[in-house]
């Protein structure tokens, strides 16, 4: 027999253990939409790539601006002194944050045993 991965088309059946689910192809929502708005999808065996590495960075900088809102945010609402319309600029960065965060949380493989909505633990 010859030195195959498992599941390759020459591997012995023994040899294969994955399940059928977990090589299925899955969508996955890019963070990114076309020129006209519309969602972009990966079709992906869940295994990476270029394209989903690109995807995981670029949900993983969003994250981080969100983060980062959140801090100014704080800092701005401690002091008296900010002019309403800094908040409003504030209030829309913070929604298109949010709005990438929620995009993120909701097309994240879910672990097996945890219900969608539930609450995240607090580090």
């Amino acid at each position: 027999m010859m030195n195959e991965p498992p599941g390759s088309e020459l591997s012995a059946p023994s040899e294969q253990h994955a399940r059928p689910e977990d090589s299925a192809p899955q969508m996955r929502l890019l963070p990114w939409s076309t020129p006209d708005d519309r969602p972009c999808f990966l079709i992906t065996d869940g295994a990476g790539g270029p394209v989903s590495d690109l995807a995981d960075g670029i949900e993983e900088m969003q994250l981080n601006i969100g983060e980062e809102l959140l801090r100014h945010a704080r800092a701005m609402h401690a002091d008296r002194k900010v002019p309403d319309r800094e908040f409003r600029y504030l209030a829309r960065r913070l929604a298109e944050a949010l709005g990438d965060a929620l995009r993120v949380a909701r097309n994240r493989p879910r672990q097996h045993g945890t219900a969608r909505g539930a609450a995240a633990p607090r580090h």
